[in-house]
């Protein structure tokens, strides 16, 4: 039997070996296509490639490319579980041509993998062609040797392949197998074309056209070759099973599932089983890349997938979080092609079972809901939408998971009226919201970006230089002048100022030319145009003048020294949490600096000290910060993190820190564009100051740098000599004498209540007068100075037994001069005086509201201690 992992690599050296350059997978985030919420096809990591934007430095590739399908247009969510080839998750194998090679050659190397390599039989093949391309269906008659009748032309809607409404397009050529006469199924074009007979399992699409706006087409200058084969498909058919879930690698999951729940799996459980196996593949992948479930985008359609898999661990009987423990089998699986699956496998796990029982909470109260209102509905009928909106958007309940759980009862939901509510909700959200321009501003500096080109940046080796303004704005606009008094944006061709991004603050600084002068306070960046912001605070700028361009020293110093810590603190963290460390975001200013980062629990104070150790002893080391400037894969390749989501061009800056480890390059490596320390003793001292929680799955850690945290070890040891001067301590025993004398304030104020009890008793004995009688009931009504409300329960129920049969009332007046209230009544009077009522009375005299408690003892407060007699004579009248 012929592996997932054995296909995989022998797809790959096959086409290695006709001199492609084997390319690792993209992300499933897209770095290059800001329309796709996933990587949902093998060409997507090229696609700048084919429309002539980025160059390679090959012109032929293949891949095995990872691809979700679970969000946005492309959505297979629904049907997986149900149908033998859906998956939200998949991979896809690929071979390119970028204007190298084109069908005569796309054809043969296909057609002789399938049938020499991988030794399918011919007549097991057939394929189909686009309706006018003639020189396709030739070649297949050629290469192939195939027949006319096991060459189908189809229309467009199948066999014509368009990147969009305009760019590059074409047709393309797929090749169906036939699993056999006992699968109900015709041929592609057939009516029966829908069956699971014949399946297509690779498409070779052929990039000979350029799409036009105005609906024409031209003749590409060089014809490329994109191609796509589903690894799960493929290996169906070569393994000799029809259900992509038979496979070996879904198998295994499979069974491991099954084991997990102990069901059967060729029980009533199976498609829940599938599920559960296609799901951890789409949520491990997507959390090994730092995507995390939350309420938008990416997250919200991991959190979907994730609970959607929940849900069908508890249908097979989980009744705690499952799914975290399959985690391992997948890294059996696929951890040796996708090593960041085992690099990641302890992230993966934990933020897996952090999302299963978070799920699990809500998960019962979501169906009881459900359960309820779906109570009266008979096989057929419709839920409303309002409803399903309802547990979408109170108790987390994706529609499709609110679908899945009705599906077995035939009851459907109204699509239109959950969008309709949910298009009311956001109707809501926008009357909040008055807009700002952001859009028109956006494209104001898009224009100019295309009419002055992108600023050259010279800051990293200077901080002063020498600019020709290229370009003003204000308010939004493009103007001819500024003059003194007005504040506006200023391009100029090159700039020493860095623009804000990745996390670090723009630069500030001064800007001078012959009889003017402006202050620069922010610098921006829109379309690759460096934006300064400046007052103008002598003459007039106009385009075309030369200036002289000053960068404010002392805080790009501050900053660059913040910055470098941030990468230093980044290394350190991931050495004392773990690999699955990382960033989540960053803010480099001048005065301190924080670090987002992925990580499931709190740290201890012991690792935060651990971190500090480590990141100071690079600055000790006072070594060379070194940058370069590498390949992207060259850059990987040495060990260089680049942050997840940024874009990369062929040549990225690779910051280097600390003394050279194994890697030849420095202790902190990462992939960076901003500005950084020139030896890390530069930077001084890393103090951690804070470390807090930001989300689910994301911790901040907060510190200074310098001589800001020199400053403040310098005040947290002023604030401890003088506690040790107060204390008349060591220092060293401060906290020791702290804790003596805490203990020592609450004997204290233990011995102050109690003396300030017996001093409202008489000195601890009865008063000499007795208590009133009213109505034949025994009354002690007392009023006491200083005595707060806690002490006046204990005060009531000493009373009452000095008493033995009666009420007890007793007022207590704070210093400042409010008054608590409470009543107690002896037990014999319960069934014919009620505490409650009568610590209302007292309390509305107090000028409170309320009171409460039980009929034998009630308490109550006011603000007016002044009517402390008054509640008593309230209290005497209600009796």
């Amino acid at each position: 039997m012929t592996s997932v992992n054995d296909l995989r690599s022998s797809f790959v050296d096959y086409f290695a070996r006709n001199g492609h350059e084997a390319v690792s997978s993209g992300p499933l985030v897209p770095r290059n296509d800001p329309t796709l919420m996933f990587t949902n096809a093998g060409m997507v990591p090229f696609k700048n490639v084919f429309t002539g934007v980025e160059k390679r430095p090959y012109s032929t590739a293949t891949s095995a490319q990872k691809c979700v399908r679970a969000g946005g247009k492309h959505n297979d969510l629904d049907n997986v579980g149900f149908t033998a080839r859906h998956h939200t998750f998949f991979e896809m194998l690929g071979n390119f041509s970028f204007g190298d090679y084109f069908k005569d050659h796309a054809i043969e190397l296909a057609w002789n993998l399938l049938t020499k390599d991988w030794q399918l039989p011919k007549e097991k093949l057939m394929v189909t062609v686009y309706q006018d391309d003639d020189e396709a269906l030739e070649l297949w008659k050629k290469i192939a040797g195939l027949s006319e009748d096991r060459i189908v032309r189809l229309g467009a809607k199948s066999n014509f392949w368009q990147m969009g409404d305009t760019g590059p397009c074409g047709p393309c050529s797929e090749i169906f197998y036939d699993h056999g006469e006992h699968v109900w199924g015709g041929p592609p074009g057939s009516p029966e074309e829908d069956g699971d007979r014949w399946i297509e399992v690779w498409n070779l699409v052929f990039m000979q056209f350029e799409q036009h706006g105005d609906g024409s087409r031209t003749a590409l200058p060089r014809p490329s070759i994109d191609t796509g084969m589903g690894l799960e498909r493929v290996a169906a058919v070569m393994q000799g099973v029809h259900d992509n879930y038979d496979i070996d690698l879904f198998k295994a999951l499979i069974n491991a599932a099954a084991n997990s729940t102990g069901v059967d799996v060729d029980g009533g459980g199976n498609r829940s089983l599938r599920v559960i196996a296609d799901h951890l593949r789409s949520m491990s992948f997507l959390i090994a890349e730092g995507v995390l479930p939350s309420n938008e985008g990416r997250g919200y359609v991991l959190r979907r997938i994730m609970r959607r898999a929940m849900r069908h661990a508890t249908l097979l009987g989980a009744s705690e979080p499952l799914i975290y423990k399959l985690v391992p089998a997948l890294v059996r699986e696929m951890g040796q092609a996708y090593p960041e699956l085992s690099r990641g496998e302890a992230m993966i796990a934990e933020t897996v079972r952090l999302e299963e029982g978070r799920f699990l909470k809500t998960l019962g109260r979501g169906l009881q809901i459900l359960e309820d209102e779906t109570r009266g509905l008979g096989e057929g009928a419709v839920l409303d939408g309002a409803t399903a909106f309802k547990l979408y958007d109170t108790y987390g309940f994706p529609l499709d998971l609110t679908e899945d759980a009705l599906r077995n009862r035939n009851i459907k939901v109204d699509q239109a009226g959950f969008d309709a509510a949910m298009a009311a909700q956001k109707a809501e959200a926008r009357k909040s919201w008055s807009g700002s321009g952001e859009a028109a501003t956006d494209m104001v500096w898009y224009g100019l970006a295309d009419k002055v080109g992108p600023t050259e940046f010279l800051g990293y080796e200077t901080e002063t230089a020498e600019g020709e303004i290229k370009a003003l704005l204000k308010d939004g606009a493009e103007v001819a002048a500024l003059a003194a008094g007005e504040e506006g944006y200023v391009v100029l061709n090159q700039t020493p100022f860095y623009a804000e991004s990745g996390g670090q603050v723009g630069d500030t600084g001064q800007l001078m030319g012959e009889g003017v002068e402006a202050t620069v306070s922010d610098t921006q960046k829109f379309h690759g145009v460096f934006a300064h912001k400046v007052m103008v605070t002598a003459g007039t700028l106009k385009p075309g003048q030369a200036v002289e361009l000053l960068v404010d020293h002392g805080r790009r110093s501050a900053i660059r020294a913040n910055h470098s810590a941030t990468h230093l603190l980044h290394e350190a963290l991931r050495l004392v949490l773990g690999d699955h460390v990382a960033q989540k975001g960053s803010q480099v200013s001048a005065d301190r600096l924080r670090f987002d980062f992925v990580h499931t629990k709190p740290m201890s104070p012991e690792e935060i000290s651990e971190v500090e150790d480590l990141a100071n002893a690079i600055i000790l080391q006072n070594a060379p910060v070194e940058t370069r400037l590498m390949g992207v894969e060259e850059a990987k390749e040495s060990g260089a993190r680049a942050l997840f989501g940024e874009k990369y061009g062929d040549e990225v800056r690779v910051v280097s820190m600390g003394q050279p480890t194994g890697n030849g390059l420095g202790w902190s490596v990462e992939l960076c564009g901003g500005t950084h320390v020139r030896r890390t003793g530069d930077i001084g001292l890393v103090s951690v100051v804070a470390e807090s929680a930001v989300g689910a799955g994301v911790r901040r850690v907060e510190a200074l740098t310098g001589n800001a945290a020199r400053r403040r070890g310098n005040e947290n040891v002023a604030i401890v000599g003088a506690a040790a001067g107060l204390l008349r301590s060591g220092t060293q025993d401060v906290l020791e004498r702290i804790a003596a004398l805490q203990e020592q304030l609450k004997r204290t104020e233990r011995s102050l209540s109690d003396a300030k009890q017996k001093l409202a008793m008489g000195g601890g004995s009865a008063k000499a007068e007795g208590p009133e009688t009213i109505n034949g009931v025994a009354f002690v009504g007392r009023v006491v100075e200083g005595l707060q409300p806690k002490d006046l329960r204990g005060l009531v129920d000493q009373t009452k037994k000095q008493v033995g049969s009666g009420v007890v009332a007793i007022v207590g007046v704070t210093e400042d001069g409010k008054a608590g209230l409470a009543v107690g009544v002896t037990e014999d009077l319960v069934g014919k005086k009620s505490a409650v009522e009568l610590v209302k009375a007292g309390a509305a005299a107090l000028g409170g509201q309320g009171g409460g408690g039980r009929p034998d003892m009630a308490q109550a407060g006011g603000p007016d201690g002044g009517k402390a007699e008054d509640a008593l004579t309230a209290i005497r009248a209600l009796i």
